[in-house]
């Protein structure tokens, strides 16, 4: 069996569609503090650190980096959701999309959630990875075979635990969730 801990950003300085990457808020860096305080105790040699490539999600990594002196790998495989339109519009296309399910989805953002479960099916250690709200959602969608894009509200910094095992990934718990803005 393999852990893998899906973290989901500190809060951002900008709203989700103001701002193509922006890096943590004072309150978003208490919060990644936080959690890396939590998983600190938990995380060793034998873990690998993996991030999305999104500022927010990088700087959310750096305390546990900072806490364990294990390198964080970028991999854009984690990235947040694309969507398809510019950023003016982000944020309405958003709550669309939220609201939907997979089987409605186009071959695109298919393709982004197969990407992220196949990632995530074929680690072979421990594993935490700084990541996004939709991220986590498709993978838990994935894992408790639900059809709906959104399946709970992963709070910034919370920490969604997952269990490989053979090539499948079992939920052992959701992250905190709370109603926030997604940023």
């Amino acid at each position: 069996m393999t852990r893998i801990l899906l973290v989901r950003h500190g809060e951002a300085a900008a709203e989700w569609g103001q701002h193509e990457d922006p890096g943590l808020s004072e309150l978003g860096w208490e919060q990644a503090a936080n959690s890396a305080a939590e998983l600190a105790s938990q995380v060793d040699s034998q873990w690998q650190l993996v991030s999305s490539p999104k500022m927010r999600a990088r700087e959310t990594a750096q305390p546990l980096v900072d806490a364990t002196g294990l390198a964080v790998r970028i991999d854009p495989v984690y990235r947040e959701v694309p969507a398809p339109v510019p950023m003016a519009q982000r944020k309405q296309w958003l709550r669309r999309f939220m609201q939907q399910q997979w089987a409605d989805q186009p071959d695109d953002l298919w393709r982004w959630r197969r990407d992220i479960v196949e990632a995530l099916s074929v680690l072979e250690r421990p594993t935490v990875i700084f990541t996004h709200f939709l991220v986590i959602n498709a993978v838990v969608s994935e894992a408790q075979e639900r059809g709906e894009v959104l399946c709970f509200w992963p709070d910034n910094a919370s920490i969604t635990e997952l269990h490989l095992e053979q090539g499948r990934l079992r939920l052992e718990s959701l992250g905190r969730s709370l109603q926030t803005e997604v940023n």
